[in-house]
């Protein structure tokens, strides 16, 4: 438990009860994963602008890929718990990208289809029981991050090394005090987490306090989880000063963190002289576009930050170009998987 001496009660997280992740009930499992090959086997039904727009962007990264300019994929946890996730493996396994990044839930969804090739819990029945969130195997993500914060690592290369290195394993082990060989990862083929550390491409997770079920449990670390996660954003600031001579930045189905954690960045950058300039940014979300909403607070659009920074400040700010892809992700972003590979080769 974290040390509190102040004045209030806290929450006294040694008395929250777990169980084994093995008997929780999930929504998601490894048949509902899309396979890379599959989707050259139907045709992704969209609007003929959507298409075109998609067209475009799948070329676009394919040509500043084969320039060696930047390209950053920051999505939100849906793309990972709608079974995209292999598809984001392959591209980065091809090095289409050069940072992936997401929030906390897009790192725990990853983990456990990592782990044991089940995710997304039926959350209603879990709350009825007060289980929610509360297997035991999140803590194997609170040690990793407690390890990679006494090593001054980032979040993203935390459950990497944890994924890959036996060694990283047993400092986990030993913080939770299990058996050494404990943790097992039975399906690293399928984690973008393990894709991008294998390949050597950043990925940075920006994630709250109190905005997972990792937070919920004995062995969380508020100092750990907000130094490793802080380490990644300066890594993702970082990327940001290399788009001087273009690049792109694609939001999937991130309404604030995504757009957020890009501006901040973008600001560092220029600060330092590194402005951006003629950036492509790209925005895939369900939502109906509505630019006439931007600057009008009656209007739920302008609560929203992904069509307003994103796709509009973003590209005006860096002589750049801004595109939103409206629709259902389940089909867009296999339609940009099949446009980008048909581009390369492959």
């Amino acid at each position: 438990m974290m040390d509190y001496k102040g004045r209030y009660k806290a929450f006294d997280t040694s008395r929250i009860r777990t169980y084994p992740v093995s008997e929780r009930n999930n929504k998601v499992h490894l048949d509902d994963l899309v396979d890379p090959a599959a989707v050259f086997e139907r045709r992704w039904e969209v609007p003929p602008h959507v298409e075109q727009q998609v067209e475009h962007i799948a070329a676009k990264i394919v040509e500043l890929r084969e320039k060696e300019l930047p390209v950053v994929f920051f999505t939100g946890a849906h793309l990972i718990k709608n079974g995209l996730g292999p598809l984001v493996v392959d591209m980065v396994r091809r090095g289409l990208f050069t940072l992936v990044a997401g929030n906390g839930a897009t790192s725990i969804h990853d983990f456990e289809l990592c782990l044991f090739g089940e995710t997304s819990e039926n959350v209603p029945r879990a709350l009825e029981e007060g289980a929610f969130g509360m297997a035991f195997e999140f803590n194997y993500i609170n040690a990793a991050l407690i390890v990679g914060d006494r090593m001054a690592l980032g979040y993203g290369e935390s459950i990497g090394r944890m994924m890959h290195e036996a060694a990283f394993r047993r400092e986990v082990e030993s913080v939770l005090h299990i058996p050494e060989e404990s943790i097992r990862f039975e399906h690293p083929e399928i984690s973008v987490q393990y894709a991008c550390y294998e390949k050597g491409i950043p990925l940075t997770i920006h994630a709250g306090i109190g905005t997972d079920v990792l937070d919920q449990h004995d062995w969380f670390d508020g100092r750990a989880k907000g130094g490793c996660s802080g380490r990644d954003f300066l890594i993702y600031a970082e990327e940001i000063t290399r788009f001087t001579r273009g690049g792109m930045v694609l939001n999937i189905g991130s309404a604030v963190t995504g757009p957020e954690v890009f501006l901040k960045a973008a600001s560092m950058a220029g600060n330092i002289g590194k402005v951006p300039e003629g950036i492509i940014t790209a925005d895939f979300d369900i939502r109906p576009y509505d630019p006439g909403s931007f600057t009008d607070e009656s209007k739920v659009g302008y609560y929203f930050r992904d069509q307003k920074s994103i796709v509009t400040r973003v590209p005006k700010a860096y002589h750049g170009e801004g595109i939103y892809v409206g629709g259902n992700q389940k089909v867009t972003i296999p339609l940009l998987y099949q446009k980008i590979i048909e581009k390369v080769g492959g």
